[in-house]
């Protein structure tokens, strides 16, 4: 499994039957939202063209702090993402380590296509990126359906009908070739 690919399942982790809002700036709510600390542990599923990867995940998200860990099927570690403002860098099990200013440039040097890491952390949460321009469907209970920012289509499902947090959460962007990325959390703290 390339180190390509291996980014590309976390940078996309690391990242999700109402009326459709007009777009907005996101509030302040919203910036709370994305400070709000959380640690999952789920599966994801990405695709960007023909390429694909497939396995598990660790997420350990405080205020200003990301780490990440992705496994393959069988368990075994393959990376570790981890990053704050001041800087990111991706660790691979074969011991090779890459760094940058910002997630940006880390995983468009490591992908081809520059992904935005720093909203998944508030997507993931059901809520925008702060700063930015975004739209939210909702459903009837005021959870989040389908989420648009930032040039991505994240959709939410829940377990059921009273579920607060949702349980897998659809990403899609429309490059050349697109990236789909299904992440289905086992875990929420």
């Amino acid at each position: 499994m390339s180190a390509r690919l291996a980014l590309a399942g976390v940078a996309a982790v690391l990242a999700l039957a109402g009326c459709a809002s007009l777009p907005t700036v996101v509030s302040e709510h919203a910036a709370s939202t994305a400070d709000r600390p959380f640690a999952i542990d789920g599966r994801l599923a990405a695709r960007h063209g023909r390429d694909g990867i497939a396995g598990s995940f660790t997420w350990l998200h405080e205020p200003g702090h990301d780490a990440i860990d992705l496994a393959d099927p069988l368990g075994q570690t393959i990376a570790r993402l981890e990053g704050n403002r001041y800087g990111v860098k991706l660790a691979l099990a074969n011991g090779s380590v890459e760094t940058a200013s910002d997630w940006l440039s880390l995983t468009e040097r490591g992908l081809g296509v520059a992904i935005p890491v720093e909203g998944l952390a508030s997507w993931i949460q059901g809520a925008p990126r702060p700063g930015a321009t975004a739209s939210v469907e909702r459903d009837a209970e005021g959870r989040p359906l389908t989420l648009r920012q930032d040039g991505w289509d994240v959709r939410y499902r829940y377990a059921d009908d009273v579920a607060k947090r949702a349980q897998r959460v659809t990403l899609m962007y429309p490059d050349s070739p697109p990236v789909d990325l299904t992440v289905v959390i086992d875990r929420w703290q």
